[in-house]
């Protein structure tokens, strides 16, 4: 098979990725991708970097195998513990990250503070802290690190009490203050925005970093020429750890 028209592989560690999926179906519509979610050793935010590390290099072996083109790690704490490691392995491809869009809330220029809402190992990492220390100067960023709040979304609570009382105990401190824009720097948190949007009672924009990511994935094929350039829809494999089954997915599904 002609290299541009291979999948492109997307993984996390489990169902956040696919806030990220979504948003690749709708930038570029007639790519397909092959979804992995590592759910069977979820929360990756709770683990050392080392085990990270090598989960992450045992899942995209599992997409390199699968003739992917190019890998887009969907996790915010994957990133942060083994991009670069990921990179150096497989320079001949395109390998993107995902990190909290720090930048395009900024941009909002609004007053206020900066909500972060992270695992706590991807505000402690290097790779965020070097992007905070990047806009400390001309924005007042708050980072709030929200341990085991990815697990409880992984285990199906995207409403109700246990998601209210959670953003309502880690919000409270700056339900007074002025909130310029809160950046979801997990993938996993877009599925709960809603609860997150109702804990704060107002209209503050709450941002994450997948169109972002997407964006990059489309500037790097472009620049190595592994553009899909059929005319028709791609469509959606997607695993899982628990039992690595796949499902076949069109895009009708993932474009709502």
């Amino acid at each position: 098979m002609e290299n541009k028209y291979r999948p492109i592989g997307i993984f996390d560690s489990g169902v956040g990725g696919i806030s990220v999926l979504r948003e690749a179906v709708k930038g570029l519509p007639n790519e397909n991708f092959i979804y992995y979610g590592d759910s069977k050793n979820a929360p990756y935010g709770e683990k050392s970097v080392e085990e990270i590390q090598k989960l992450v290099f045992e899942v995209a072996e599992k997409l390199i195998r699968r003739q992917v083109k190019a890998i887009v790690v969907a996790c915010n704490t994957a990133t942060s513990a083994a991009i670069d490691e990921l990179r150096e392995k497989y320079k001949d491809m395109p390998v993107i990250g995902i990190e909290p869009a720090l930048k395009p809330a900024i941009k909002l220029k609004r007053n206020g503070k900066i909500i972060v809402m992270a695992t706590p190992l991807t505000l402690k990492e290097s790779k965020f802290m070097n992007l905070m220390k990047k806009y400390e100067s001309i924005a007042d960023i708050a980072p709030v690190p929200c341990p085991g709040l990815a697990e409880i979304i992984e285990q199906g609570h995207f409403d109700g009490p246990v998601v209210k009382d959670y953003i309502g105990i880690k919000l409270s401190t700056y339900k007074e203050h002025k909130i310029a824009a809160i950046v979801l720097g997990c993938t996993h948190y877009p599925f709960i925005k809603d609860e997150i949007s109702k804990a704060i009672n107002s209209d503050v924009p709450i941002i994450d970093g997948s169109e972002g990511t997407i964006k990059q994935l489309k500037r790097k094929l472009q620049a190595y020429g592994i553009i899909n350039d059929k005319e028709e829809k791609g469509e959606v494999d997607i695993f899982n750890s628990l039992n690595d089954n796949m499902v076949k997915l069109s895009y009708t599904l993932l474009s709502i």
